[in-house]
């Protein structure tokens, strides 16, 4: 295993990954935080009697849900991110984790927490279908 590094010590290519990371990050918990708060302000106007109408509170259940939904990936994406931040400090980072080879640098500039390349990922979602 790799010696583990830390931000201070990341130079050239490996300083592009962190900062790409910590941007996908910061953009990732900002969504949390509009949705939660999102969430959160429907759910206190449905409570004091501001939607009455049945199709009005239908509606209102199926925006929560859809919300829900997307906090709940967008928490696994922070995972997905916390990882690849681990997988930096370890050198491990930008590995295909079922082939083993390096992940294109185009890939990692569209989403830099990718855990697969691009061909093992096409396989998965043909397998998914």
């Amino acid at each position: 295993m790799a010696k583990k590094k830390g931000p201070l010590n990341y130079t050239g290519k490996e300083l592009e990954y962190y900062n790409a990371l910590m941007a996908a990050y910061d953009q990732v918990s900002n969504n949390i935080r509009v949705r939660s708060d999102e969430i959160l302000d429907r759910s206190g106007a449905s409570k004091r009697g501001v939607t009455t109408h049945m199709a009005d509170v239908s509606s209102d259940s199926a925006s929560h849900e859809i919300g829900l939904r997307q906090l709940s990936e967008d928490g696994n994406v922070l995972t997905l991110i916390e990882d690849a931040l681990h997988r930096l400090a370890h050198g491990e980072y930008g590995k295909c984790q079922d082939c083993g080879e390096m992940i294109s640098e185009a890939r990692l500039k569209v989403r830099p927490y990718a855990v697969f390349c691009i061909k093992c990922k096409t396989k998965r979602e043909e397998m998914e279908s």
